[in-house]
């Protein structure tokens, strides 16, 4: 299963990560369209979905499912905007923004990693069963 992986203790916060992610996705610069988030402070803290499928059990209309790679994938076109998979993220990933009637999440592309400057992130597969451990 592809997982983007993470480093806390080597982030410098200086959210390129995000902006690429945005920029990926959006086609613009801005933090609250990436789906991963720095919380920035004295000790930076990537937060970034770990592909448990929580949301999968959660999505009354079915519209979120696993891919052949593991990655947790939300249908757009099954979706109907209740965000419940928002509220019940337990690693709080799952990402909305008043711009879009659908909610987003990392799909565990890797182009955020690939422009870390400090390989604070990075994408690995690992086994299905330790999922939440990540």
């Amino acid at each position: 299963m592809k997982v983007l992986m993470k480093n806390d203790e080597v982030c410098i916060g200086c959210g390129l990560c995000e902006e690429v992610c945005s920029k990926a996705y959006f086609k613009e610069n801005h933090s609250s369209k990436s789906a991963i988030q720095v919380a920035k402070g004295e000790t930076n803290e990537i937060n970034v979905c770990n592909q448990c499928g929580v949301c999968i059990d959660i999505c009354p209309v079915l519209a979120i499912t696993r891919d052949k790679n593991g990655v947790v994938r939300i249908n757009k076109k099954e979706c109907v905007g209740c965000f419940m998979c928002v509220g019940f993220c337990p690693q709080l990933s799952m990402r909305q923004h008043d711009d879009y009637i659908e909610p987003f999440k990392c799909i565990a592309c890797g182009l955020c990693g690939k422009d870390c400057p400090t390989n604070a992130i990075w994408i690995e597969d690992v086994d299905k069963e330790p999922m939440e451990k990540l």
